[in-house]
């Protein structure tokens, strides 16, 4: 029997880059919405124990009204957001089952995200207690001071760009959030959690595919996607 793995959806931001009033978790792909697509993979991995929803408080509602619907059996809770994305998060912990071993942390606006790449990240974190999923980087990234000018160039071959879900075992991520006090509000990436208080996080393969939907740009994309996989028949 596998360990309980409680699935926290984040879907508390707002949608000023799309562009839209309404929230980019209603937005169709396909004909299914953005939450829709989403809550359908995390509901068929084995791995995944429940799942709980973290959305603003006007979406809450209408996010129950689509679990039913669907029968999304794990949804466990749909729960308001908080002031900034770790303040979410937490608010989604507190709603998780007590029985949880482990937290897999998820944007909600990553539906593209697979049932396999899942079970990867979430094995990884059963070995080391924390992983993310993360790709290999192609552009060449330069830091650069405050007035634009190039400082130095990092080597490439060590570089990721990380994303969800990323998976941490409950006592561990409980502790890197006491860790970080009153600096919790400035994190929005889970693993600067873990790395602050000097733990390290597996990065485990995923996809170019799995990306986040911030622009009007990133619907064709992701749209353009659905087709090649043929999940839009």
């Amino acid at each position: 029997m596998s360990a309980f793995v409680s699935a926290i959806i984040v879907a508390a931001g707002g949608s000023t880059r799309m562009g839209s009033s309404d929230s980019k978790q209603f937005i169709a792909l396909s004909g299914k919405t953005v939450i829709e697509r989403t809550l359908t993979t995390f509901q068929h991995c084995g791995l995944i124990k429940e799942i709980v929803v973290v959305c603003r408080e006007q979406d809450c509602e209408r996010i129950r009204e689509i679990a039913g619907k669907n029968a999304f059996s794990k949804v466990s809770a749909v729960v308001k957001g908080g002031d900034s994305r770790a303040h979410s998060v937490k608010n989604g912990i507190s709603a998780a089952n007590p029985r949880a071993e482990y937290y897999a942390i998820h944007d909600g606006a990553r539906p593209l995200v697979t049932v396999e790449e899942i079970e990867r990240v979430v094995e990884a974190a059963f070995d080391t207690g924390a992983a993310t999923l993360g790709t290999t980087v192609t552009d060449t990234i330069k830091i650069v001071n405050g007035y634009d000018v190039i400082e130095r160039t990092p080597l490439r071959s060590q570089l990721r760009a990380v994303q969800t879900p990323q998976v941490f075992e409950t006592e561990l991520y409980a502790f890197a959030i006491d860790n970080a006090g009153d600096s919790l509000e400035g994190f929005t990436d889970d693993c600067s959690l873990i790395e602050k208080m000097g733990g390290e996080v597996k990065v485990v393969k995923g996809s170019k595919e799995n990306i986040k939907l911030t622009t009007p740009f990133d619907i064709l994309i992701a749209e353009s996607i659905i087709h090649a996989r043929g999940e839009d028949k």
